[in-house]
């Protein structure tokens, strides 16, 4: 029986997993995201892998010599335009401007995902990133303006989220719907299933 821990404080993310049935635990990250990668797959996973580390320095050093079996699943999304990444924006105009470019445009999203399983005392990690392509309809001042005005797009990468109410502009996606969200489950219990772990059923 491994206890499931969720290294995100993300809403969405933790939604995810209560809708998918998977019973976990939450205990946020707030280690200092500290990047040496440049590829943007290499930079989520490098991101993701940070926050699941710090959360398992934790649990080890609370439990001391106590065995417990644990999964640890972190996870980082970044959103990717013509190779250059979109972060959270930093005020309303950074939002427009944001918006401005994905307009009429493809994207990238990519989430990346680290794992550490502990066992018997021992750690094995898995990391690897999944990526969806997004098209974003034509904008016009005004939707843009709108959109920003209802307070959505401050506090998500890319300055959108496409589960909310700027899910009419999205035209359509290649990949993982979820993966747009934040966190790509079906891939994370695949991998794990092939552990011969299914924490649907833990």
């Amino acid at each position: 029986m491994y206890r499931i821990i969720l290294a995100s404080e993300s809403p969405r993310r933790r939604e995810i997993m209560e809708t998918m049935g998977i019973a976990h635990e939450v205990m946020a990250s707030n280690v200092a995201e500290v990047i040496t990668e440049t590829e943007p797959s290499k930079i989520v996973q490098e991101i993701s892998a940070l926050k699941v580390n710090h959360i398992a320095n934790i649990l080890k050093n609370y439990s001391g010599d106590k065995e417990e079996d644990i999964i640890i699943i972190g996870a980082d999304t970044m959103v990717f335009y013509n190779g250059h990444a979109l972060g959270k924006p930093k005020d309303k105009a950074d939002a427009y401007r944001m918006l401005e470019m994905l307009s009429d445009h493809e994207h990238e999203v990519l989430t990346g995902v680290s794992i550490i399983i502990r066992k018997h005392n021992t750690d094995e990690a898995i990391s690897f990133a999944v990526c969806t392509k997004v098209m974003v309809q034509p904008l016009s001042r005004k939707q843009i303006e709108d959109y920003i005005a209802t307070g959505e797009p401050m506090d998500k990468a890319g300055a959108y989220g496409i589960q909310g109410k700027f899910g009419i502009h999205i035209r359509g996606i290649v990949g993982d719907y979820y993966n747009v969200m934040g966190f790509p489950v079906s891939e994370i219990y695949e991998t794990l299933l092939k552990k011969e772990i299914d924490i649907k059923n833990l």
